[in-house]
């Protein structure tokens, strides 16, 4: 384990960002909700490794913030695929801050897309 308390030291990021002051909140803090579109993202990009189909997001569970982002951190959103179904794929995001230069773990989510046709209808990986 790592000082985040996730588990794989020599795992790569699926994206990598500096977040900016136009993604702020009156606290002064990173928005949540640009946090989550980056799960989202990065999700999004863990699952491209299992298919090439056109795929959506249908659910992300729970996700608890630990700890605030703030302006200027590199955040790191590190993924896995934890199941494939037939239509679907269930992808689990850990997302860290580098602060002070230490790592601190901000939120984790687990996230379900599908794989679907033209039209929206969902069709086999």
């Amino acid at each position: 384990m790592n000082n985040s308390g996730f588990k794989n030291e020599k795992r790569q990021p699926a994206i990598r960002i500096v977040l900016l002051p136009r993604d702020t909140n009156a606290a002064g803090t990173i928005f949540g909700g640009i946090i989550l579109s980056h799960i989202d993202l990065a999700g999004s990009v863990e699952a491209r490794n299992s298919t090439k189909n056109r795929i959506v997001t249908v659910a992300m569970k729970e996700v608890v913030f630990k700890q605030p982002v703030f302006v200027g951190e590199v955040v790191s959103f590190y993924t896995s695929t934890t199941h494939i179904g037939r239509t679907s794929i269930s992808i689990h995001v850990d997302v860290e801050a580098e602060r002070d230069g230490h790592i601190v773990p901000v939120t984790q989510a687990d996230l379900t897309f599908v794989s679907v046709d033209e039209k929206g209808s969902p069709i086999p990986i």
